[in-house]
Order: C-alpha cells, then structure tokens, then sequence
C-alpha cells in the first residue's frame, strides 16, 4: 500500500532524540493509529508500551530486540515486530523512512 485513504493526520510532530526521529499520527475512522515518520543515521533506543511493527518504506537499518545480541538488518519492503513493555536499538544507516503500525 503505497497511501492511506480517508485518515486524519495529526499536525503536531512527534520529535524523539533531538530531532533524530520525527513522525507524525495518523488516525483511522475505525480508530487504529499508526506513525509516519523518519530516522536519521544515529543509534537509538525505543520502548514500547503496546506490540508495534515497523514497516520500512526506503533506507536501511540494523536492529537489536530487547534481550538479543545480535543485530538484524532491514530494508525497504521489510518489517520487524517489537512486544509490547519491551524495548529495541535500531541504528538507521541512512534516512529511514517508515510506518509503525501499532497493536
């Protein structure tokens, strides 16, 4: 799915890390919500409070679930899930432009 039809979008940025990350809300009239958004090159840590997949849409990353030592890497068209209360390192080695997709 290249777009998202009839949503609303939520025009306050959500901007992590210093501006390392910023997405954007979008909601669903059936209420699902998911981000928008991109990662600069950096290494950083996320946590999640609910299940999340991370949908990459271009660029590449390494990424490091909670718990795991090694590193796993994705690319444009490639998706990795997170549990939820858990947390994961994610080193985007480019621009890395994604949709999270929560729940």
């Amino acid at each position: 799915m290249s777009q998202f039809d009839n949503v609303s979008v939520v025009k306050q940025a959500n901007v992590y890390f210093d501006g390392k990350c910023v997405s954007h809300t979008v909601m669903f009239p059936d209420g699902t919500k998911k981000s928008v958004g991109v990662i600069l090159p950096a290494t950083l840590t996320f946590n999640t409070g609910v299940p999340e997949t991370m949908e990459c849409v271009a660029g590449r990353c390494k990424v490091r679930l909670k718990g795991e030592s090694e590193w796993s890497h994705y690319g444009p068209g490639e998706s990795f899930s997170v549990p939820g209360n858990s947390s994961f390192d994610i080193e985007a080695l480019e621009p890395y432009h994604y949709v999270c997709h929560f729940g």
